[in-house]
């Protein structure tokens, strides 16, 4: 981990690459939790995270599928369905400079319990229907962009 006064740095002045977990379960419904951090901070939103330098995107994707969703997976286990930008006028650490993410978005089919998940990005989570989604004003428009 670098130091938060680095990090700050570099969050201010270039993007961030991460992946973005798109989860749906037998019944076709999707995994999203509230987020509890900036940005996106009261959100619901999928699972996710940033690469670390010098990761590799098939290491990252495992270390988040365990970090977000308490399960090993391989990159293989799930499909590509595209790259995204995502534009936050906030930052992990307040709102005096925006956050941009290039984000690679996976999406999966797997039954997760919501009661294993990890509380360290999210408060709660639940499964909704697309159409849930899409017409929830708390979804974050960079989630529903996944199923547009």
């Amino acid at each position: 981990m670098i130091h938060a006064d680095v990090f700050k740095s570099v969050v201010a002045n270039a993007p961030l690459i991460s992946i973005d977990l798109v989860v749906k379960n037998e019944q076709g419904q999707i995994l999203l939790g509230l987020r509890d951090n900036r940005p996106a901070q009261g959100f619901w939103f999928v699972p996710g995270g940033r690469i670390r330098k010098d990761e590799s995107i098939k290491k990252a994707f495992s270390r988040l599928a365990f970090i977000e969703l308490g399960i090993n997976l391989s990159i293989k286990d799930a499909e590509f369905i595209g790259v995204y930008e995502h534009f936050y006028s906030d930052n992990f650490s307040g709102t005096d400079f925006s956050t941009h993410y290039i984000v690679m978005g996976y999406c999966m089919n797997l039954d997760v319990d919501l009661n294993t998940l990890p509380h360290g990005q999210h408060r709660e989570y639940r499964y909704v229907t697309k159409n849930e989604l899409l017409n929830c004003l708390k979804v974050h428009k960079y989630t529903k962009n996944y199923f547009l």
